[in-house]
């Protein structure tokens, strides 16, 4: 007998993107803190991100070896041009479903709610989460 039904483990298997989740939280927050403040470092970054710098150091080494961001230790964080892309995707991503969640629960902030399941959508449910917004808008 066949199922199409899998566990969250077995879905995120199926559907492995280019970088982790984890890997999206850290570059969306450096592609966020680059459009308030125009840089940012590895320290600012885990700070934001409630982990140790050496978390962040981590994370960034494995960035910068995807091609997403460019550092020198201690230096400031810059995004490539496929960084600046896929980041500003997650920032659109993040956006759109905090924007939903707020409309349909009568809420101003529903960051939680997003940041533990923004992973999980993709680009046409995005598009369509955009569309339906604007019409109640």
């Amino acid at each position: 007998m066949s199922s199409d039904f899998y566990t969250i483990r077995g879905y995120e298997q199926l559907n492995q993107g280019e970088i982790s989740h984890t890997m999206e939280d850290y570059l969306e927050m450096i592609c966020r803190q680059i459009k308030e403040m125009n840089y940012i470092r590895v320290n600012q970054l885990a700070c934001l991100l409630n982990v140790q710098p050496s978390s962040a150091s981590k994370m960034a080494t494995k960035l910068r070896e995807k091609g997403m961001i460019e550092f020198e230790p201690y230096g400031v964080i810059q995004l490539t041009e496929h960084g600046r892309e896929l980041g500003e995707y997650l920032l659109y991503r993040h956006e759109m479903l905090h924007r939903l969640f707020c409309s349909i629960n009568h809420t101003t902030n529903e960051l939680e709610l997003v940041e533990k399941i923004e992973h999980y959508f993709n680009k046409e449910t995005l598009h369509n989460i955009e569309i339906y917004l604007n019409r109640q808008t």
